[in-house]
């Protein structure tokens, strides 16, 4: 079987974000299918990371396009003329209306041309590309997977072109629900009507939509309640080993318990809750404290909120992934943050796969609470709940031993299922049943 795999960010480009795409290219080869990556030539990143390239079977095919989005450093300093540099308060537009001027209307102008999404101008050169490779390279499905969700375009496109062909879209972040709200640079009705209508005709056209969480599944089942219920599937995100083998010796005694937060800090993520009890913890609890953040910090009110409470927290910026998981095993625990109620950061399952115990500040009602409850890796507080995170912080700190140990015992076959590998296989088996399909 030969599959398309479609993704706008793909390594070298570093982060999180690529995990799911690369894991898809490594492991489906040993279920027997051949895999294309159609993927963006000069796609905008945070940071370049040439290990993860490594990590591509010899025998995929990689097809680079180029793409009109901008540079990573120009698009932030865009999202910084509209947001005018600050956190946004609520899940309201960051694009405001009715506020007179030359500089609303030009933000106005900027944010209404790029929609969905500024990652739209890959789609002029992706959509031949993607043609001609499903001609050329005899492709029996296509998986498209978002974000940005610009790419879902592709999705009506190609069921154009190839009516029979298996098309699945693959959503790792909900779209319109929390993304849209939560993390869009523009949210105004305009955007919101764009994209309505761009998930609809692309739900439409797609054999299978497949979602990362069950929570995300659910809500797409309920927009679309037309389409079949069977239509809407579930495979999660995972972990993954690093190409060397990675620590799972507890860090060494220090003098400061260190907790570190991989990943960028913007919307969903926002830190201000957790820094409010962070600054109002007993002086000799701060004084035992580090938190470590590695990553990019998208939002100058989030980095100036957190540059405020050094040295007890400390900002690396952005690092290659093997060198943010040795770092993160020299640490007593991994930090997570979200206050988003139905996405799952990729992050969350990289902490997985490191075994250090998880101190989440977290939607209570989320998908990231029922998976620690799951698992058993790690404790949650409310995101909303300063005075209760802040007792989990102390509670966090005074249970490190002398010796840097701390008592640690999740689920292990709870948070083996979510190896990669075996996730993979579950994506193989969708794509395989197809071809039994058409047969």
């Amino acid at each position: 079987m030969n599959v398309l795999l479609i993704t706008f960010s793909f390594p070298p480009v570093g982060g999180v974000g690529v995990l799911r795409a690369l894991s898809l290219a490594k492991y489906l080869p040993s279920e027997g299918i051949r895999v294309d990556v159609l993927t963006a030539r000069n796609a905008p990143a945070v940071g370049r990371d040439q290990a993860l390239l490594q990590q591509v079977p010899s025998d995929v095919t990689v097809h680079r396009t180029w793409t009109l989005d901008l540079p990573f450093t120009l698009r932030k300093g865009i999202k910084k003329l509209l947001t005018r540099g600050k956190a946004p308060a609520s899940s309201s537009a960051l694009v405001p209306a009715g506020r007179p001027g030359l500089m609303n209307r030009l933000q106005g102008l900027i944010a209404n041309l790029l929609l969905p999404d500024p990652q739209i101008g890959w789609l002029p050169f992706a959509y031949p590309a993607a043609r001609h490779i499903i001609r050329s390279r005899k492709i029996d499905a296509v998986i498209i997977t978002v974000p940005p969700f610009s790419s879902v375009k592709l999705a009506a496109r190609l069921r154009k072109a190839f009516p029979a062909l298996p098309i699945v879209l693959d959503f790792r972040d909900e779209w319109l629900t929390t993304t849209l709200e939560l993390v869009s640079f523009n949210s105004n009705e305009r955007a919101r009507r764009i994209a309505r209508r761009t998930e609809a005709e692309a739900v439409n056209a797609a054999t299978a939509v497949v979602a990362v969480t069950h929570n995300a599944a659910d809500e797409l089942r309920k927009r679309y309640p037309n389409q079949p219920a069977t239509k809407f599937l579930t495979v999660p995100n995972g972990y993954d080993d690093t190409p060397s083998p990675r620590p799972r010796a507890e860090p060494q005694r220090v003098d400061k318990v260190t907790l570190t937060y991989m990943g960028s800090v913007y919307g969903t993520t926002d830190p201000r809750t957790l820094l409010e009890a962070v600054a109002g913890l007993p002086a000799d609890v701060r004084d035992r404290l580090r938190i470590r953040f590695i990553g990019h910090v998208e939002t100058p009110a989030y980095r100036q909120a957190l540059a405020a409470l050094a040295p007890t927290v400390e900002l690396v910026g952005f690092l290659p992934m093997s060198e943010a998981h040795r770092q993160l095993a020299a640490s007593h625990y991994a930090l997570l943050i979200t206050q988003d109620p139905i996405n799952v950061s990729a992050k969350f399952y990289d902490y997985l796969g490191a075994g250090k115990p998880i101190i989440a500040a977290v939607h209570p009602e989320g998908e990231v609470r029922r998976l620690l409850d799951e698992t058993g890796a790690g404790e949650w507080a409310s995101i909303n709940d300063p005075a209760a995170l802040r007792q989990l912080l102390i509670k966090a700190v005074n249970r490190v031993t002398p010796e840097g140990i701390v008592p640690h015992r999740p689920r292990s076959e709870a948070v083996a299922a979510y190896h990669r590998k075996p996730l993979t296989r579950r994506y193989a088996s969708l794509l395989q049943s197809f071809s039994q399909e058409r047969a």
